[in-house]
């Protein structure tokens, strides 16, 4: 399964959970998460959106322990099974 269709995949969900998930782009700050989880109840989280078995980059990793370190909740997607857990986790926060 390919990278685009894990990422149609989470936007669909957290649209039936009803929120949204843009795509996040930041301009001179290379290595930021692909999406924004942004769920009812101020529920928030950036995720970064691999291709099955894919890994992130290194400065995408230092990006993640950023935010991490920052109080932000970071996850990894890199299969469709994931992201039932993933909302779940958002929601529960």
């Amino acid at each position: 399964m390919r990278e685009k269709i894990i990422e149609q995949k989470l936007v669909a969900e957290v649209k039936k959970h009803g929120g949204i998930c843009p795509k996040f782009v930041s301009p001179g700050f290379d290595g930021m998460p692909d999406r924004l989880v942004l769920l009812p109840n101020g529920r928030f989280a950036f995720v970064e959106v691999k291709a099955p078995g894919e890994k992130p980059r290194p400065l995408q990793l230092a990006r993640h322990r950023l935010l991490s370190r920052l109080g932000f909740r970071v996850y990894v997607l890199d299969s469709e099974e994931q992201i039932g857990g993933i909302i779940d986790a958002v929601q529960s926060t």
